[in-house]
């Protein structure tokens, strides 16, 4: 965990008795009609209490510098001078090692999620084959297969409404092995289903346990992991979603010419559900959530401060109580406490909808929401037609299709991955979406009058997927685990999740009326003027969050 700071200049060089601030908090414009009569103290008292610290003593050192200048002039000393004094005290430091299995094991969530939707293609075609099922119940109704691809999206919507209301209580560790063990228990009955009715209840609790696992594993990732790599590894999670997605392909492109081959694809998650559900046992609780829940009252000061540097120190890979952990608890526990006294409007239910807390939910909702109705699904529905227009012969084979398209997400995604914490969330956002916008006109004029040059259908495809995967596919996740203040975090982080898949339903089940009342021209020219709404909603609302700590999101951006 880091509470690296990048403190801005706040004050000029003029008399104390008129301190004005360039770039005043919310706390300073509401004492700035009182402040002329503060005394230096006061005031540097209110700085220790708003400051987050990232080492050790640097609100001493800030404390001299202060006063340093004062009495060298009776002024504050220059902004810059006091900026360069903190710019030296440089990130908190770690080790990779010390941060890889912390990531893992949430990030398998993510895995299982994207496995689940590659399997459910091979699995679909397995299901329904007179010779390969293996069932006396292969003949589905339209209806019937519906709820068996949607089984778990349906499953994924009712896991995010449930964890709105527990989620600060159960914890990020513990949300995340309740998961996998949903996870598991979908995947045995969805693989050892005798009939159709047990196939749709294994579907529908592997579905919860994605609810759970999109909402855990962000918030469990974001809050333990040094924040200089915070985007790298949410990102690495987007990684792992598709990586799924990959693998749910491959194992479906071996076993589509076996007999119940579809019991093999959707049994496979089986020990990979295991495993995550292990790994997350073996992992300590989030220091930040055992904090919360300090500041919330719900048990010992003491007992949870001394849980919460245990944790640290084994994140880490420190010896248990080692003095480090107990300075950055002490920092942390400052700043969780500042945070939460700073919301005024109390612990109701719709908190969420109020103030910062709204505000937080609009830009990540926002992005999850643009994820979804700017077309995704559709897009990767015409992959396989607009590859046989090219001459691919490939593409006569929809298994090896989806595994190249799934290559190339893959690889698109590690761009995002290498690239999100050097250029920044907004670049990556703004140049993805500009992309997909272009490549859905692209799609539409094809459709429309360019149905003799393939290769423009082929080109368009690959940029809306390599698009896709560089901004929404990996960002919006990134910025919903990042934005919302920690008082709301976990209620928050569920509504984003239950608006990602509410709306993936939506795009879902209105395709294929929009499909027969538009045609596929009209369709792809509406997803991409979608696309041109979604970039003027990331230019003018989405902000920039690289390099910040959590608390610094809070206190600068939302306030």
């Amino acid at each position: 965990m880091s509470f690296a700071v990048s403190v801005q200049s706040h004050f000029s060089t003029v008399p104390l008795k008129r301190t004005q601030f360039k770039n005043p908090s919310p706390r300073t414009l509401l004492s700035s009609s009182c402040f002329e009569s503060r005394s230096v103290s006061s005031y540097l008292r209110l700085k220790e209490r708003t400051c987050l610290v990232s080492k050790p003593g640097l609100v001493s050192r800030y404390r001299q510098k202060l006063q340093a200048g004062i009495g060298a002039g009776g002024e504050f000393a220059d902004s810059g001078e006091v900026a360069d004094s903190v710019a030296s005290d440089e990130p908190e430091s770690f080790s990779w090692s010390s941060v890889i299995l912390p990531f893992i094991f949430p990030a398998l969530g993510g895995l299982l999620f994207g496995y689940d939707i590659g399997a459910t293609s091979g699995a679909t075609l397995s299901l329904q084959s007179p010779a390969l099922s293996g069932t006396t119940w292969f003949n589905f109704s339209p209806v019937q297969l519906g709820l068996v691809v949607s089984g778990s999206l349906y499953g994924a919507l009712l896991g995010s409404i449930s964890v709105y209301g527990v989620a600060d209580f159960l914890g990020r560790r513990r949300e995340l092995i309740i998961a996998a063990v949903l996870y598991l228990l979908g995947s045995l009955i969805t693989g050892c289903a005798p009939d159709l009715n047990v196939l749709l209840v294994g579907r529908l609790l592997y579905g919860f346990g994605i609810g759970l696992a999109m909402h855990g594993a962000p918030l469990y990732i974001a809050e333990t992991c040094p924040s200089q790599i915070r985007g790298t590894l949410i990102s690495l999670k987007e990684l792992f979603i598709v990586l799924g997605i990959l693998l749910g392909f491959s194992v479906g492109s071996f076993q589509i010419d076996v007999v119940g081959g579809w019991r093999y694809m959707y049994g496979f998650g089986t020990p990979v559900a295991l495993l995550m559900g292990l790994g997350m046992w073996s992992l300590p609780a989030s220091p930040r959530w055992l904090l919360l829940r300090a500041v919330q009252g719900k048990g010992p000061l003491q007992e949870y401060k001394e849980k919460a540097m245990l944790a640290f120190s084994k994140l880490r890979g420190r010896p248990p109580g080692d003095k480090i952990s107990e300075k950055l608890v002490d920092d942390a526990y400052l700043a969780v406490k500042t945070a939460y006294e700073d919301e005024k409007s109390g612990g109701n239910f719709l908190e969420v909808f109020q103030g910062p807390n709204l505000k937080a939910l609009t830009i990540g909702g926002g992005l999850v929401l643009f994820q979804q109705i700017t077309g995704q699904p559709s897009v990767l529905y015409y992959a396989g037609s607009i590859l046989q227009t090219a001459g691919f012969s490939a593409a006569t084979d929809a298994t090896r299709v989806s595994v190249i398209i799934g290559v190339f997400k893959l690889l698109m995604t590690w761009v995002a991955v290498a690239k999100v914490d050097d250029l920044g969330r907004r670049p990556l956002l703004i140049g993805g979406v500009s992309g997909i916008a272009l490549s859905l006109f692209l799609l539409s004029a094809y459709y429309k009058f360019l149905g003799g040059f393939p290769l423009v259908a082929v080109g368009a495809l690959l940029l809306y997927v390599g698009c896709y995967q560089i901004s929404f596919g990996p960002i919006s996740w990134l910025m919903v685990s990042e934005i919302f203040p920690l008082r709301t975090r976990g209620r928050g982080i569920s509504l984003a999740v239950l608006t990602n898949f509410g709306s993936n339903a939506l795009v879902t089940f209105a395709f294929s009326p929009l499909k027969e009342f538009l045609g596929a021209e009209n369709l792809f020219l509406l997803f991409g003027g979608i696309a041109l709404v979604s970039l003027l909603f990331v230019i003018l609302v989405v902000p920039e969050t690289k390099g910040l700590s959590l608390e610094e999101i809070e206190s600068k951006i939302l306030k």
